[in-house]
């Protein structure tokens, strides 16, 4: 791990960060990040799968030189997965130590069993454990997985920053952690815990912009080929898919065109890695059946007359 760095002092510090990362972000979203790292509020970021939500702490991480701490979401997540637990299987060997020895003091042994040695830390509690002028970046991903009753136990972490262990006392942070929050809005999550952080929906990005991500992502791909996927993607995302590609198949399907040499997008080569790009077999079934086809035409006349 790099030196940390300070957090960038304006937004254009901050777009550069991001484009320094090769994160090709619009200026609304360097606003709200930069206001989020000024103000230590939570960042909370909306938006359909793939659009680039969680990279965009991976990104801060890595270009401020702090430890990246992801807790992914899921339902059922307890505090034992997202807090901490004790080490029970060690704290029964040094119990049972202590009594074939003969010396067992009770008091003493309850201490010393529930001491920071058999502390698992989770997430959680490792995102409160940073030092000052260090602090993690905390990515709290998927949280729309999540059950209410987790979301509002992460209502007192993020007001005070703070966890209690009964054995050991509440444990608070030396300097409040980049809090990122992601969601992919299958549920709403409550009013409580979005009051206390700042918002920003994640939309899917324009031609443009997506154009640039795939030639920075895939800086191999042959230019032809790179704004023919873009366009074919642009215009997928504009018909009754189940699962529109995000940003992130884009990204990849152009990698796996790269790999087969392929230097033009062409029905046959469509049919075959469509799976890059879709997932579900009854979208893939409506483009196999003529509607890739028709993209594609359209996609070849609009570069052609742009010429």
């Amino acid at each position: 791990m790099t030196e940390p760095l300070p957090a960038p002092q304006s937004i254009d510090e901050t777009l550069a960060v991001l484009t320094g990362a090769d994160y090709v972000a619009d200026r609304a979203l360097a606003t709200v990040l930069f206001l989020s790292l000024r103000m230590n509020r939570p960042l909370f970021l909306e938006g359909e799968a793939g659009v680039g939500k969680t990279e965009i702490a991976k990104v801060l991480a890595s270009a401020l030189g702090r430890r990246l701490i992801r807790l992914q979401c899921y339902e059922g997540l307890d505090v034992s997965s997202a807090v901490y637990e004790w080490n029970y299987a060690a704290q029964m060997i040094e119990i049972r130590m202590e009594e074939a020895s003969g010396a067992v003091d009770r008091q003493g042994m309850e201490k010393n069993v529930f001491s920071e040695k058999y502390l698992i830390r989770r997430p959680v509690l490792e995102a409160l454990t940073g030092k000052a002028g260090a602090a993690p970046v905390f990515l709290i991903d998927e949280l729309d997985r999540t059950d209410e009753a987790f979301e509002a136990f992460l209502l007192e972490i993020l007001s005070d920053y703070q966890v209690t262990v009964p054995e050991l006392g509440t444990i608070k942070a030396e300097e409040p952690p980049i809090v990122i929050i992601t969601t992919n809005r299958t549920r709403e999550i409550h009013d409580a815990l979005k009051r206390r952080c700042l918002y920003h929906w994640v939309d899917y990005p324009t031609a443009e912009r997506e154009l640039e991500i795939v030639r920075r992502k895939v800086p191999d791909a042959a230019s032809k080929l790179s704004e023919e996927v873009v366009r074919f993607v642009q215009k997928l995302r504009q018909i009754d898919l189940f699962k529109v590609p995000g940003v992130a198949e884009t990204i990849d399907w152009a990698g796996a065109l790269t790999e087969l040499d392929k230097i033009a997008l062409d029905p046959e080569t469509i049919s075959d890695t469509i799976g890059v790009l879709l997932k579900y077999q009854d979208d893939i079934a409506r483009i196999d059946k003529g509607e890739g086809r028709r993209i594609l035409n359209e996609v070849k006349a609009e570069l052609s007359a742009a010429e």
